[in-house]
């Protein structure tokens, strides 16, 4: 097989089904052919909207995303398929196995057999499907650092969101509070074990709820995670976030990313901004963490919490634009957007 179908951004709120170049099978490389891929609702929409600049690198930790944001390019990181060849007698036993790999949407993919995550027995490939996003939602958790009976917020209730909602509610918590304005993840993270969601829209929820928490018996959030993907939900951290509390930002905002509201009450309360990247761990725990065993966790954590119940539509590959209009209209009542290969 020397050809694929992928989807490629060819311009600002433009993808196309396309021919692929298929690169020659090698001594350590697996021929997968898809079963399933998974569009990020937040970083894909980013893209798709053409708010990232060109010359910035798809992701230089990823092989498959070797380049720039320089249009046409593939972009995706979150397909599971099946290994139909390999490129060796010493790599027999991959053939048949299903695998996750950080690789764009393709019906068919040569991937090197370092960069595939072999299900564990009996995982479904639609649950495998949001290890990407179950190892994000571990890594801000990890970067977060929840103490018993922290008051803790979680902006935005996307899928990474809800994840780390659900990961936030295993905890001895004394609070947990989430925020999105459309009200089925609302909906969702209450499920998932909120105490409370709020429509951060509604400028009289967020002031009920600020003149709670800096009640006599409160001072404040003392944790809070922002993957909003918006700016004014970082200032709402701010807002709500007490002395010497501590913010995680896991968005990436884009080429324009308004005003971050550094003003009294981020100095006057000592406010600790965090930022929180999966692509590396914090180096404060890498004596005791590593790529592989936080891998390892997040398939723990997709048995424990079937996620793919959040899938809410299915697409071909042909229909690509019609799925990323639907990820980038935030008001859709779209979860989890896939693409079905078979």
């Amino acid at each position: 097989m020397t050809e694929a179908q992928a989807v490629f951004h060819v311009a600002r709120h433009t993808v196309a089904a396309a021919t692929a170049e298929l690169p020659e099978l090698r001594p350590g490389t697996l021929l997968v052919e898809a079963h399933c891929s998974a569009i990020s609702p937040g970083t894909e929409s980013l893209i798709f909207r053409g708010d990232l600049p060109e010359d910035w690198p798809l992701d230089s930790t990823l092989p498959s995303l070797a380049g720039t944001f320089r249009y046409p390019f593939k972009y995706g990181y979150a397909l599971v398929g099946k290994v139909v060849e390999v490129g060796s007698e010493e790599d027999r036993d991959w053939l048949g196995r299903l695998v996750f790999a950080f690789h764009p949407h393709q019906d068919y993919a040569v991937i090197d057999r370092r960069d595939c995550q072999p299900l564990p027995k009996g995982m479904p490939a639609e649950r495998a499907l949001f290890l990407a996003n179950m190892e994000t939602a571990l890594s801000l958790v990890l970067d977060a650092a929840p103490l018993a009976g922290e008051r803790a917020m979680v902006f935005g209730q996307g899928v990474v969101g809800l994840l780390t909602t659900a990961v936030l509610a295993q905890f001895p918590l004394a609070e947990l509070i989430t925020a999105d304005p459309v009200a089925l993840r609302r909906e969702r993270s209450m499920a998932l074990g909120a105490g409370l969601a709020i429509d951060p829209a509604k400028g009289r929820e967020l002031a009920v709820l600020e003149e709670c928490l800096f009640s006599e018996e409160g001072d404040g959030l003392d944790l809070a995670i922002e993957v909003s993907g918006q700016v004014e939900a970082l200032n709402q951290a701010i807002r709500l976030t007490g002395f010497d509390g501590r913010i995680v930002v896991g968005s990436w905002y884009g080429r324009t990313p308004g005003l971050v509201d550094l003003g009294g009450h981020f100095h006057r309360r000592r406010i600790r901004l965090l930022s929180s990247q999966v692509s590396t761990l914090n180096p404060c725990l890498s004596g005791r963490w590593s790529k592989s065993r936080r891998l390892q966790l997040a398939f723990e954590w997709l048995e424990r919490l079937h996620p793919e119940r959040l899938i809410t539509h299915r697409f071909c590959l042909d229909a690509c634009q019609e799925a990323f209009e639907l990820v980038a209209d935030k008001h859709a009542g779209a979860l989890q957007v896939v693409f079905d290969y078979r």
